[in-house]
């Protein structure tokens, strides 16, 4: 009589996290490229360095010290010395002007974070590998580049958003102009060393422009 042939042994199905890779938000790709951190490590820092900077806000609105200036050359002698002396608090005027430009215009904040949004996910802290697919199609660090800039340009130049951005520009510049050329800074002293040196958010600029594309060029390799 024969035998029964034996069952065969069924394979064992792993279901640790190795075998299937989730796919990684795009938010944590982002934060996860050296070229972020870099970026993030040097704007903070930039900040601290600025917030330590700021000079009290109590002499920038110091009423007592408010003159008419006797000439156009009186004015801008001012206007030099107000400038190194409250260069921080200055950037903090503009950086005010725009942000409540910006909060009384809903749409023109969202378009501006999106183009910001599309810039950072798809080519300045983008690596390189993978390519960047859209519906299917493979897109090139080129390609990418040049829709964004065309993006750029239709938003700031072809919609309100650039108007609003050059009138809060315009009034920040207005407010400072006006400050700086009425402001007396005789009572103020600004070491020769400090007015020279390149502080806060501007050496941050300096810096990121110097090492930015080497950072960026490191990440897609």
């Amino acid at each position: 009589m024969l035998s029964a042939a034996p069952a065969p042994t069924p394979l064992p199905i792993s279901n640790s996290p190795s075998s299937v890779a989730p796919a990684a938000p795009a938010s944590a790709a982002l934060v996860a490229t050296p070229a972020f951190r870099l970026f993030l490590s040097r704007l903070t820092d930039s900040a601290r360095r600025s917030l330590n900077n700021c000079r009290p806000w109590s002499e920038l609105a110091d009423r007592s010290a408010f003159s008419r200036p006797e000439s156009l050359g009186d004015a801008a002698s001012r206007l030099r010395n107000n400038l190194a002396y409250f260069r921080v608090n200055y950037v903090a005027v503009v950086a005010a002007v725009l942000a409540i430009s910006l909060i009384t215009n809903p749409f023109s904040l969202l378009v501006l974070l999106a183009l910001l949004a599309g810039w950072c996910l798809l080519y300045l802290f983008r690596p390189s590998d993978p390519p960047l697919v859209i519906l299917g199609r493979t897109f090139s660090d080129r390609e990418t580049l040049g829709f964004l800039v065309l993006a750029t340009i239709f938003v700031v130049f072809l919609t309100s958003v650039g108007s609003l951005l050059i009138s809060a520009l315009v009034a920040g510049a207005a407010i400072i102009g006006a400050h700086g050329a009425f402001r007396v800074p005789e009572d103020l002293f600004l070491d020769e060393q400090e007015a020279g040196a390149a502080s806060g958010l501007l050496s941050f600029l300096s810096g990121a422009a110097s090492t930015g594309p080497v950072a960026l060029a490191a990440a897609r390799v």
